[in-house]
């Protein structure tokens, strides 16, 4: 018998959550085949049997598991069962019987013809109403998964409906009227990190937000013109954050303290800029790496930023892609967010807010033009970056949005052909 065990899965990570198990008690199965998929503060993974064997599982769903508690256990002494093919013949049989006995039901197929030409309901298959009930949702055109059914075993009767239509956008989902219900669930070791992590953000740093705004109008005629070209020749499109994450990383280099963080009585100044990227996931948000972005092309961030976030929500990030960025770059802008305070990831000292492109009147050269608009915030620890240091960062930024040429070179062409 072969003990499975809780592998170590990172320095500080002490305890797991069993997600679910792949293959069930007593099953059979090779070696190296997923067995179950654990989860850790930070990524989820999987664990794979030792040997082959009979699979005897030694804790439930939901669990909490210390590193090195037994998970399961193998034994490697069982014989393989053999291929079961005998139980097909019954099945086969059986089925056999079926098609003989189909004969004497065909006789009723004009009967249902002629029911078939009756007004067809809109009330699903799966949804069960009285012939009353049914023609009023479909004379009256109700969604019959908003109708909430007391007739005998869960079937809709013409009260029900008439009920809904007498209260319409008060039941949704088949709720009924002022439902009290609560739900509870377990926190899962993400959300428990998550929760831990932005608490400890607030209590332990000096953050503050500053505010600007950039014009995207040239990133978006950039876009608007190459992006069938970039996508033919790179495989992926262009999106906006290869050139924010360009942008901050050309800033970050400019004034290193927003790229730098506290370690105890030291300050950790970085001349790479590994960007973390924020990804909503199902299970809880993840921060995936993208590293030495100052030394990657537009495509290459627009591939890894692909990557990290399909991993991400297949739930396949490493430790090492989810470990050592030194800024952050969130994007509510996806979700509608017009503005925001983002929160820091510590032990970072600073994160980028992206927010929604808005179009709205702004003044250019004195004339009040529509120009698509979007909001920046960046949200910085105080105790290591000042306001002049924060301000400018975030200027800088706005500066290398609405100019896209400077980064390729990090410059003013014009200034840097008269050397000034």
């Amino acid at each position: 018998m072969i003990d499975i065990k809780v592998p170590t899965v990172g320095e500080s990570i002490s305890e797991v959550t069993l997600l679910k198990w792949v293959k069930n008690n007593g099953d059979y199965v090779e070696r190296d085949e997923v067995i179950a998929e654990l989860e850790s503060e930070k990524a989820t993974f999987e664990v794979n049997a030792e040997q082959a064997g009979v699979l005897k599982t030694s804790a439930q769903e939901g669990d909490t598991l210390k590193i090195g508690d037994v998970l399961a256990s193998i034994d490697e002494t069982a014989a393989k069962p053999a291929t079961q093919s005998t139980p097909a013949q019954p099945a086969q049989a059986a089925a056999n019987g079926k098609q003989e006995a189909a004969p004497a039901t065909a006789v009723k197929a004009p009967v249902a013809e002629t029911v078939s030409a009756a007004p067809v309901t809109t009330v699903p298959n799966d949804i069960k109403a009285t012939p009353v009930a049914a023609a009023i949702i479909a004379d009256k055109k109700v969604d019959p998964r908003t109708v909430t059914p007391s007739g005998f075993h869960g079937k809709i009767i013409k009260d029900d409906v008439l009920a809904a239509l007498s209260n319409p956008g008060k039941v949704t989902g088949g709720k009924p009227l002022f439902s009290r219900e609560e739900r509870r669930e377990k926190m899962s070791q993400l959300r428990k990190t998550i929760s831990r992590r932005l608490v400890e953000a607030k209590n332990t740093t000096a953050m503050l937000t500053t505010f600007n705004e950039a014009d995207m109008t040239r990133i978006m005629e950039i876009r608007a013109k190459y992006k069938d070209k970039f996508k033919e020749l790179h495989g992926v499109g262009l999106g906006f954050m290869s050139f924010f994450a360009k942008a901050c990383a050309i800033a970050l280099q400019e004034w290193p303290a927003v790229n730098a963080y506290i370690d105890g009585d030291h300050l950790v100044y970085h001349d790479y800029c590994d960007i973390s990227i924020a990804v909503s996931t199902p299970r809880g948000l993840t921060v995936p790496v993208i590293r030495n972005v100052e030394s990657l092309s537009m495509a290459d961030i627009e591939k890894k930023v692909i990557e990290l976030a399909n991993k991400a929500r297949d739930n396949k990030l490493s430790m090492e892609e989810l470990q050592g960025g030194t800024f952050t770059i969130t994007n509510g802008g996806v979700f509608g967010s017009l503005m925001s305070t983002p929160i820091i990831n510590i032990p970072q000292s600073a994160i980028l807010g992206m927010h929604k492109i808005q179009e709205r009147p702004v003044v250019v050269n004195g004339q009040i033009v529509i120009r698509p608009m979007m909001y920046l915030a960046v949200s910085y620890d105080h105790r290591i970056i000042d306001g002049r240091e924060s301000v400018s960062f975030l200027v800088r930024v706005k500066e290398l949005l609405e100019n896209p040429e400077q980064l390729l070179i990090g410059k003013d062409p014009v200034k840097t052909l008269l050397e000034v």
